[in-house]
C-alpha cells in the first residue's frame, strides 16, 4: 500500500494556481522539507511556569485551539514549541489535530513540533491539512494507539512551490479561514444569545403580549402527562424498505414502508442518550429507546421541544449503568405553562433565531467544503 500512494501522488503542478506563477514545482521527500523539534521539557526539573498544550486542548479538524493548561500542573516531559511553530498531533491522526501557535509554550509528547526547512510555517500549517498529507499519517503504527510514523512520512515525496508562491498561498487560504472563523464566532453569539433569551422567557423576567397590547394570563404549573402523551417506539426490522425515517437516539438509522406517527412530535430518549430532545414533523418510526410525543393538550409541539432543551434530563436518569428513563418519571416531571396564545408568540420568536443559526451553519459548512476543494486543486 505504501508504495502504491507514492505512485499516486507523483503530480507535479497544481491544478489551480495564481496567475503570476508557472513552471514545475519542485519535488523533494518530506523529510528535506520539514523538520521535527526534539527540543524537551521537563516539569520536574524545570521551575519554569509555561502554558501547556494538550491533545485535548486542540479542535478537531479546525486548526482551533480550545485552551491549555500550564506545565507546572504536569509531571510527563513535553516539547517545547515557539511562536509560529506547527503543530500536530501524532496520536490518532485521523482526529486531523494541528495548529499554528502563536506564543511559546510546551504540548504532550503526543504532538510533533513541526518547522518548516524548505516550506514557510504558515503554508506548513495548510500543509498538513491536505488529504495527501493526512493520508501519510494515517499509515501508522499501532492498532489500539495507532500513532503517525514519521520514519515513513518522511520519505513521501513531496512537491512545493517557491516560497513566494507558497506565503500567497498561505496567505489566501488564511483569509478563508478567517472567513470560516468569523462565521463560526457569529453562529457561537446567535446560540449564546437564544439561551440567554430563553432564560429570561422562561423565568418570565420577558413577557410577551397579545396583538391588542393586551397582557396574557399568567403561567401555570402543570405535570408533563396533562399536556401531552408519550408514545413507545418499536422493532422495524420486519418492515421493508421504504421512505418513512426511522430514528434512535442517535438520530436518523433508515428508512422503512410504514409509520409509527405522521404529524408533529418530541422524542426523547428512553435508554442510552437521554438528554438530546428531538422536534420531527411529518411521518416516521422511533425505536424502542426512543419516546416519542402525541395528543398534545393545551400545549403545542414545538413550545414543548422548547421546554425539553432546558429540562435537566440526566437528572431523572433511573439507573446507575446505561442511562434510562420510564414514561412515569417524565410524566410527573413539573414545569410552568403559559397559555396557548402565548406559547406560538414564543415559539416563532425562538425559532426566527433557530433558522439564523441554522443558516450560519450553512453558511459555515459551505466555506469548509470551499477551503476543502481549495486544497485538493491547491496543492500537489
Amino acid at each position: 500500500m505504501k508504495s502504491n500512494l507514492r505512485r499516486l501522488f507523483m503530480l507535479n503542478v497544481p491544478k489551480l494556481r495564481f496567475g503570476e506563477f508557472s513552471g514545475e514545482w519542485e519535488n523533494s521527500e518530506l523529510n528535506n522539507l520539514i523538520e521535527i523539534s526534539s527540543k524537551k521539557f521537563n516539569p520536574k526539573t524545570n521551575n519554569e511556569n509555561m502554558k501547556c498544550i494538550e491533545l485535548e486542548h486542540i479542535s478537531q479538524g479546525t486548526g482551533e485551539l480550545l485552551g491549555f493548561t500550564y506545565s507546572n500542573k504536569q509531571e510527563s516531559t513535553k516539547n517545547i514549541f515557539k511562536k509560529n511553530q506547527v503543530l500536530f498531533g501524532k496520536l490518532r491522526p485521523y482526529l486531523k489535530k494541528y495548529s499554528l501557535v502563536n506564543f511559546d509554550g510546551v504540548c504532550s509528547s503526543e504532538i510533533w513540533v513541526l518547522d518548516g526547512k524548505k516550506v514557510v510555517n504558515n503554508y506548513l500549517f495548510q500543509l498538513v491539512q491536505t488529504y495527501k498529507f493526512n493520508q501519510i499519517a494515517n499509515i501508522s503504527s499501532g492498532s489500539k494507539m495507532p500513532r503517525a510514523d514519521w520514519k515513513y512520512m518522511s520519505e513521501i515525496p513531496f512537491f512545493i512551490p517557491q516560497k513566494l508562491e507558497q506565503q500567497k498561498i498561505a496567505t489566501f487560504l488564511t483569509a478563508v479561514d478567517k472567513k470560516i472563523e468569523q462565521q463560526t464566532k457569529k453562529k457561537t453569539l446567535l446560540e449564546a444569545y437564544k439561551k440567554g433569551v430563553m432564560q429570561k422567557i422562561f423565568s418570565q423576567e420577558i413577557r410577551f403580549k397579545g396583538d391588542d397590547g393586551g397582557e396574557y394570563e399568567d403561567w401555570v404549573e402543570k405535570k408533563l402527562e396533562e399536556i401531552f402523551k408519550i408514545g413507545s417506539g418499536k422493532d422495524y426490522k420486519h418492515l421493508s424498505s421504504g421512505n418513512i425515517p426511522v430514528y434512535g437516539t442517535g438520530g436518523y438509522m433508515t428508512s422503512v414502508n410504514e409509520y409509527l406517527y405522521d404529524g408533529e412530535s418530541v422524542c426523547i430518549g428512553r435508554k442510552g442518550t437521554i438528554d438530546k430532545p428531538r422536534y420531527i414533523v411529518g411521518k416516521f418510526w422511533t425505536v424502542d429507546t426512543l419516546f416519542y410525543t402525541h395528543s398534545f393538550n393545551q400545549s403545542i409541539p414545538k413550545f414543548v421541544y422548547l421546554i425539553f432543551q432546558r429540562i435537566n434530563w440526566k437528572k431523572y436518569n433511573e439507573a446507575s449503568g446505561v442511562p434510562s428513563l420510564s414514561k412515569s418519571t417524565i410524566e410527573s416531571i413539573k414545569i410552568n405553562l403559559p397559555s396557548l396564545e402565548e406559547q406560538i408568540k414564543i415559539a416563532n420568536f425562538l425559532s426566527s433565531i433557530d433558522q439564523k443559526i441554522e443558516q450560519a451553519s450553512k453558511q459555515i459548512e459551505a466555506s469548509k467544503a470551499f477551503k476543502k476543494g481549495l486544497l485538493q486543486q491547491m496543492f500537489v
